[in-house]
């Protein structure tokens, strides 16, 4: 691969870096500061909050792949520290998903209605309701990332075989026991898909039967609820095209044993997995009052603060 390939590729993926650092550590940042003056958060605020610390611990896995991709390509697929690499970014990638599949179910419980039993059942115990699934996804995320260390011994005898040459049907056995474990790893995925997927179908199901609500009682269609929903939905509709986008990457870049020679593909696939973390984070900083509120007046405060001749906003 050309060096300017490569030189492009470290560009876009050190870039995408430091927007995934300013949003998500503004995110922590702003949290962080309320809670330790308040001595107290709110769920949403605290699922938010480790969802931002999580993804920044990504985003420099992620930036370390690409840099060791580039200039150790030959150590990139195997050695120890690339397995304790893997280890780590199979853990919080898995438990940044199930945290904003966890704040899609916290805003669907909280703002959707209806009367079925069991959802009134659930919507009565939100907050312990969440608090288990976020404990479930604690656990759920360390069984993804222990399930490496099997993949990890048959991967090692396999390039050992391969190595020496001998092809045998062992070593056809070992390759179909080890594509088979592999394409298992990526069922660890769905869970917290169908989860965000009934979420977001729930919202658009609640706000149907609100506006007709509000249609029958001749009232306006914008209403608190109306928004709420609206906002919700959106912010779980953003997290789901951005995580099929990013399913679709991991697939391409975690087979690149399957793949060989498609070094521009991986990259390509790798630019693109760190779009997820990087702009989610400002999807949901407009999509939170007090971050959108903090956000925009300190982007008013730095353009005023700019201008010659002008006082800020916090100017005596």
């Amino acid at each position: 691969m050309s060096g300017l390939s490569k030189w492009v590729f470290l560009a876009l993926s050190t870039s995408q870096f430091i927007l995934g650092m300013l949003g998500n550590g503004f995110i922590g940042l702003v949290n962080g500061s309320s809670w330790f003056k308040s001595k107290r958060i709110s769920l949403s605020d605290f699922i938010i909050t480790n969802l931002a610390l999580s993804r920044i611990v990504v985003l420099w896995i992620l930036l370390a792949d690409g840099v060791i991709m580039v200039f150790f390509s030959k150590t990139h697929d195997e050695g120890v520290a690339m397995q304790v690499i893997d280890i780590f970014w199979v853990f919080t990638n898995h438990l940044s998903i199930w945290l904003a599949t966890c704040l899609g179910v916290l805003y669907c419980l909280k703002i959707a209605s209806f009367s079925h039993p069991t959802f009134l059942w659930l919507k009565w115990r939100v907050s312990r309701v969440v608090m288990w699934m976020l404990l479930g996804a604690l656990l759920l995320s360390c069984g993804s990332a222990i399930s490496l260390i099997h993949e990890f011994k048959i991967y090692s005898a396999l390039r050992g075989i391969n190595g020496s040459g001998n092809v045998t049907e062992q070593f056809r056995k070992q390759k179909n026991k080890y594509e088979l474990i592999h394409v298992l790893g990526t069922l660890w995925n769905l869970p917290p898909l169908i989860v965000s997927l009934a979420s977001y179908v729930l919202l658009i199901l609640s706000l149907g039967r609100h506006t007709q609500q509000m249609q029958q009682n001749s009232t306006s269609s914008s209403d608190p609820s109306t928004d709420a929903h609206k906002r919700a939905i959106k912010m779980i509709l953003s997290f789901l095209f951005l995580f099929l986008l990013y399913f679709l990457a991991f697939l391409i870049t975690s087979s690149s044993y399957f793949l060989p020679g498609t070094e521009m593909t991986k990259m390509i696939a790798e630019v693109i997995t760190m779009f997820y973390p990087a702009g989610h984070s400002f999807i949901l900083i407009l999509g939170n009052n007090k971050l959108k509120q903090t956000f925009v007046e300190m982007v008013w405060w730095e353009s005023a603060h700019l201008k010659p001749g002008t006082k800020g906003r916090f100017s005596p």
